[in-house]
């Protein structure tokens, strides 16, 4: 899962890119306004942390036009606001959740669970297609008795393979979602990966194939 940090207190933000790291999540950070909302319009994030006051453009305002632009990401007010009329008026210009600062990584971590199973996000330990499973703790994958360990790009290309099941992926979102916007990655480099994990489930003995669908994508058959 990929968060947006939206925060100007640097060393917040660096607390917060830790948090998620501890808990497997991959985050980027950025520092104002303007910057929190042309990232968040890039479509490669599954849940927003969105401070309310910052630089050049409040966090109100981002998440309201983010809205109007129809993009429904998740995203989680955070600020050291707590009065009543903030918070509402966060939710009602389409934030889905408000954490008032400051606050425990533990419950900001269950809100985030939370807003990405809203969005459909797999929160179980494994994910499972045909005869495979994908352990989310520990980066194996798995099929009958055996199982091979996983490197993060080759974990991240499956794991959207695997909770995509039912629609091809497009190799753009591959490599926003896990290169990144900023990447200079291209095609070629998603290619490779997806040779990687076709020779781990050929060592598994696996049943499932990595089908590529021509200048579209991949997704996973039986």
């Amino acid at each position: 899962m990929r968060i947006l940090i939206v925060e100007d207190e640097k060393r917040l933000a660096e607390t917060l890119v830790q948090i998620m790291a501890e808990h497997k999540y991959v985050a980027d950070a950025v520092y104002d306004g303007e910057s929190g909302f042309d990232y968040a319009m890039s479509g490669i994030y599954d849940v927003i942390i969105l401070d309310v006051m910052l630089p050049k453009r409040d966090g109100f305002s981002v998440v309201q036009q983010m809205r109007r632009q129809h993009n429904g990401t998740p995203v989680l007010i955070l600020t050291a606001r707590d009065e009543i009329p903030d918070k509402v008026t966060g939710l009602d210009c389409g934030a889905d959740d408000y954490l008032t600062k400051p606050f425990s990584p533990d419950e900001l971590m269950a809100r985030v669970r939370a807003l990405s199973r809203r969005q459909g996000e797999v929160i179980s330990d494994v994910i499972t297609f045909g005869d495979l499973t994908l352990n989310l703790s520990a980066y194996s994958l798995q099929c009958g008795t055996k199982s091979v360990h996983l490197g993060y790009k080759e974990f991240e290309v499956l794991r959207l393979l695997m909770a995509n099941s039912s629609i091809v992926v497009p190799k753009e979102d591959l490599l926003l979602k896990v290169w990144g916007s900023e990447s200079n990655a291209e095609d070629n480099n998603v290619e490779v990966y997806i040779s990687f994990l076709r020779k781990k489930f050929a060592f598994l003995g696996s049943h499932v194939s990595i089908t590529a669908v021509r200048k579209i994508g991949y997704r996973l058959e039986e």
